[in-house]
């Protein structure tokens, strides 16, 4: 079972029940995010950028329109959008309330905080209150606002759910060689790269191990190199042909099992929190980090202000 006296264990715990709140939201606010055939880009920091990259790679999968993923500090401002969907869970990122204020297009803003900066700023916000965190590391949050995503898009969310479910039950578990790796590189194709992404990034912060992710067709151009017996490649989706023969031959244990890459997100999530504590860490507060980055216009690279500027409250709509 999830361990659940932390704030992160239960964040985890709590992923299926938010992910279904997600759903029951989104024909309240279906208008508020991209229509089909318009040209978007999607935007976060840290986490939330790993999420708009899966994001975007399944909107063009399905053939909605062009989609550009974009880490917010690299936003590219005189490039024309039709919208703009930011993710940010606090609201107050530095990065993501300048890319706001220099957009020229609408911008719809997903969030934890309904009076956040961001929020505030944005034409339009929606308000994932239900699934915003106590914890510094993002779990809840940033799972409930890329279902809500695939699920505009009719991808169907039920069967992550589902196998969510099992996992935080008990069932999928790790072999006990997963549990004492030194070492793990996530692979994922398609929308599964920001999701490998997010999972690297799950373990370097709960758990200080060293990670890498990479796109599957990638590994072999390099990254392979540091396989071997005591460290783990840990593959999201189907693996492409060829790829875990290769790894085999490494000696490097294969994580990959017929799972949502979301789903088996939960299990990293799990696992980077189990090894926090088994190395004597707080996953809850991880070292050098806070739960959202305000730079100050010395630190920033351009003078916004982190701020509200916006006079009035943008439209906004929250979960009942």
């Amino acid at each position: 079972m999830t361990e659940t006296t932390s704030h992160i264990g239960r964040e985890i715990a709590r992923q299926p029940r938010a992910w279904a709140r997600a759903c029951e939201l989104l024909p309240q606010v279906a208008d508020l995010l991209p229509q089909p055939g318009e040209r978007v880009a999607v935007l976060g920091c840290g986490t939330s950028w790993f999420m708009a990259a899966a994001y975007a790679a399944l909107r063009e999968s399905a053939g909605a329109g062009e989609t550009d993923a974009f880490a917010a500090g690299q936003w590219p401002a005189a490039r024309r959008y039709d919208r703009v969907v930011a993710i940010s869970r606090s609201g107050t990122t530095t990065e993501v309330l300048r890319a706001i204020d220099t957009a020229a297009a609408p911008v719809t803003v997903l969030t934890g905080v309904a009076d956040s900066p961001a929020a505030l700023d944005a034409e339009a916000a929606i308000v994932l209150d239900f699934a915003d965190e106590t914890s510094v590391v993002q779990t809840v949050f940033a799972t409930t606002a890329l279902t809500l995503l695939r699920a505009s898009l009719g991808d169907s969310v039920e069967a992550a759910a589902v196998q969510a479910a099992r996992i935080l039950a008990g069932e999928h578990g790790l072999a006990p060689e997963v549990e004492t790796a030194s070492q793990f590189t996530f692979l994922g194709s398609g929308w599964g790269v920001g999701v490998a992404s997010e999972a690297a990034l799950k373990m370097r912060e709960a758990a200080r191990v060293w990670t890498e992710s990479y796109p599957q067709l990638e590994y072999r151009h390099g990254p392979i190199s540091i396989a071997e017996p005591g460290r783990v490649v840990w593959i999201f989706g189907e693996p492409v042909p060829g790829l875990v023969g290769d790894i085999e031959g490494t000696g490097a244990t294969i994580v990959n099992d017929d799972l949502d890459p979301v789903a088996d997100l939960v299990r990293v999530q799990r696992l980077a929190a189990a090894l926090g504590r088994r190395h004597g860490l707080d996953p809850d507060r991880p070292r050098n980090l806070t739960r959202s980055v305000i730079l100050s216009p010395a630190t920033a690279t351009s003078p916004a202000s982190v701020a509200s500027s916006a006079g009035t409250a943008s439209p906004a709509v929250a979960a009942p």
